[in-house]
């Protein structure tokens, strides 16, 4: 067991864990944070990406011990005082889901495109999305909103 400490979600998170487990499991598991989705478990699907220190990652890949003193933020960390971020809002008006499965991995990788480009171009927004696999077919609709979110500023 190892002592893990590092931001989550705005606030100090220490946990006593063994440090090989996935970030993804613990925070399914140990944190009861579900929005990350295991899917793939290879780190090809997307389903399990979140944010840390501002990158979209997938945390399939990642062991708890990764984010030893780091920022690490899930889907159920993006809204603020009861609000959508404008991100969500953008993908509930666009509808851009359909079973849901893939929409936090698809707004957390399109947060972190957004916050290194304010104004992505389509094809920046479909490079960035390149990995995340909707399965559904609301492709277009999920690229449609990043830009309508984008748009918003």
């Amino acid at each position: 067991m190892e002592t893990i400490r590092f931001t989550l979600n705005g606030r100090p998170t220490v946990l006593e864990v063994d440090g090989d487990r996935s970030l993804l499991w613990v925070l399914r598991t140990d944190l009861g944070l579900t929005g990350a989705k295991f899917g793939c478990g290879e780190g090809h699907c997307g389903a399990c990406t979140v944010i840390v220190d501002w990158q979209a990652v997938r945390s399939c890949q990642l062991s708890i011990r990764d984010v030893l003193g780091k920022d690490v933020l899930t889907i159920e960390g993006l809204a603020q005082g009861g609000r959508l971020h404008p991100l969500q809002e953008s993908f509930v008006a666009r509808d851009a889901l359909q079973c849901g499965f893939c929409t936090p991995g698809m707004i957390l990788t399109a947060y972190a495109l957004l916050l290194r480009n304010a104004q992505p171009s389509r094809a920046e927004i479909l490079a960035a999305l390149e990995d995340n696999l909707c399965r559904c077919g609301a492709h277009k609709r999920i690229v449609e909103a990043i830009e309508r979110a984008a748009e918003r500023g």
